[in-house]
This record gives C-alpha cells, sequence and structure tokens, in this order.
C-alpha cells in the first residue's frame, strides 16, 4: 500500500522556521526518523519511507504555497495513490498554537494551500493535519504572521507536537484516518 505525505511550506532559506512552514518541518522530521533524504524532483522535494509493510512517498512542494495542488496531483497520478491515501499536513491560524487537528475533508479556510489544492483535485475531500499556529496579530497582518518566525514560546510548545504529529503520520497509515482522529483529536 503507498500513501502521499504532504508537508506545506515554501522553499527558500527565507522561509525556513516560519510559521506556514510547520508542514516542511514535520515532513523533515518524519524523514529524518525514518533515516531518509529529500531530493528535488519535478513539482517537489521527494523521499520515500518504509514503514510496516506501507510505502510512504513524502513530498514538500517546490511549487510555493500557493501552486501546492499542482505537486501533489501530479504525484498523485505518478505513484498513482488514491484520494483517501494522501496526508496534507499545514498550519491553521484558527487553531491554538500547537493544537493538532485530522480531519477527512473541509474547505480551504482561507489557506492558499488548500485553495490550490482544492482546485487541482476538485474536491474538498482529502485528508488533513491541521496543526494551529495560533492567530495573535493585528488585522490585515496575517500575512506578515504567517511568514514570520516562531517565537521562544511558540517553539517550546510546537517542539514535542512534531513527535505527536508522526504519530499520527503512522497512525494513519497503519489504522486509517477514522481511528486516528478517535485517537488524537481529543482536545
Amino acid at each position: 500500500m503507498k500513501y502521499l505525505i504532504i508537508g506545506l511550506g515554501n522553499i527558500g532559506s527565507e522561509y525556513a522556521n516560519t510559521r506556514h512552514n510547520i508542514g516542511f518541518v514535520i515532513a523533515d522530521a518524519l524523514a529524518q526518523e525514518g533515516a531518509a533524504s529529500f531530493k528535488t524532483e519535478r513539482y517537489a522535494d521527494v523521499t520515500k519511507l518504509k514503514y510496516k509493510a506501507r510505502t510512504l512517498i513524502c513530498i514538500k512542494p517546490n511549487t510555493y504555497m500557493n501552486l501546492s495542488g499542482k505537486a501533489i496531483k501530479y504525484w498523485m497520478d505518478k505513484e498513482k495513490i488514491p484520494l483517501e491515501n494522501i496526508l496534507v499536513i499545514l498550519d491553521d491560524i484558527a487553531l491554538p498554537t500547537g493544537v493538532l487537528r485530522l480531519r477527512g475533508k473541509g474547505g480551504d479556510g482561507g489557506h492558499n494551500g488548500l485553495i490550490s489544492i482544492i482546485e487541482n483535485l476538485n474536491t474538498v475531500n482529502f485528508p488533513r493535519l491541521r496543526v494551529g499556529i495560533g492567530n495573535d496579530f493585528a488585522k490585515g497582518y496575517q500575512s506578515d504572521y504567517v511568514l514570520g518566525k516562531w517565537t521562544k514560546t511558540e517553539e517550546e510548545i510546537l517542539v514535542p507536537k512534531i513527535k505527536t504529529a508522526i504519530s499520527i503520520v503512522k497512525s494513519f497509515v497503519s489504522i486509517g484516518l477514522s481511528l486516528t482522529m478517535t485517537m488524537y483529536n481529543k482536545n
């Protein structure tokens, strides 16, 4: 069984360690735990991992956030991965910092990455792991906030959540969306 695990973010050193790149951070941690490394391929940095007889194709789109859907569609088609076997990992300002929420479907919530994915896949019905980054910004400064660097306090909250996010990915590919949601969507 094959799964496509997608960490959303923006490429480039200026975006490293920004709130918007939490998907990249989790994808990197997952690859590191599996002793795998990313290589640049078409539309994404890609690595393959094995977990419990499953193949996880992990990608970090290099199309920038606004065109993430193009990379996901390409890799789904290339690897022949069905919609229910993808998992998009992304930041979410609607959740408090560090809160993790797994969902099987949903709207875009104004998130440019989700807008692109929904347009390219022509559906809102795909699994996603939303990572709360909070919304501590003044009206009109959302872009500055999501593209801003983590504060020390935020890092202290988020670092342990990266391990939890990896556990969620492993659970998703092992026992499925529904049971994983029951186990992890507690708070």
